[in-house]
Order: structure tokens, then C-alpha cells, then sequence
């Protein structure tokens, strides 16, 4: 799917309809101190089978594609689509 680079849309902080940049959500590193990343750590060491089973047959084939959106006027982002895609494109709109 082809999502514009940039869209006027609402800010909720500038309480108006603004002009906005897309990027593509992407989930920070994983904190190695964190309680639950040493938790999960201390349960896979030693012998022993997996923590969870793993999975033999994949229910879904695509992954929630995530647009992250930033007003350019005050820099407030929030998160705006969560839909199941193969792919997606950010493209420049020639108006």
C-alpha cells in the first residue's frame, strides 16, 4: 500500500488541522536490565526445552504496519494506522 510522506490532518495539541510527516513505526532495543528481559533470560538457560512451545503452523502471514506521525508545527507524534499489510510504501504527493 503507498501512504504519503507528509498529510494535513488534525493535532490534537495545536487543536487544528496541521501538516504532518510519516515515518514507519520501529520498536526501540530491548533494555537488558529490564525486569521481564531477565526474567525470560533466567528461564531459558540450563537444559531443558523452550520457554514456550514453538509454533509449527503460522496463522497470520502479514505483520500490523504502524505510521508514526509528527506535526511539523509543534512536533506532537502520535501513532495512527495498525492495519495488516505486506508492505508499505511511504511516497511523495505531487500536487
Amino acid at each position: 500500500m503507498k501512504f504519503p510522506k507528509k498529510l494535513r490532518t488534525y493535532c490534537p495539541r495545536c487543536n487544528t488541522h496541521t501538516e504532518h510527516r510519516a515515518t514507519l513505526y520501529k520498536h526501540g532495543k530491548r533494555r537488558a536490565m529490564a525486569l521481564g528481559e531477565r526474567r525470560y533470560r533466567r528461564k531459558q538457560e540450563g537444559y531443558g526445552s523452550k520457554r514456550r512451545p514453538e509454533q509449527k503452523r503460522f496463522a497470520k502471514v502479514t505483520k500490523r504496519q504502524v505510521v508514526k506521525i509528527t506535526c511539523t508545527q509543534c512536533g506532537y507524534t502520535r501513532h495512527m494506522l495498525g492495519i495488516r499489510l505486506k508492505r508499505l510504501e511511504l511516497v511523495e504527493v505531487v500536487r
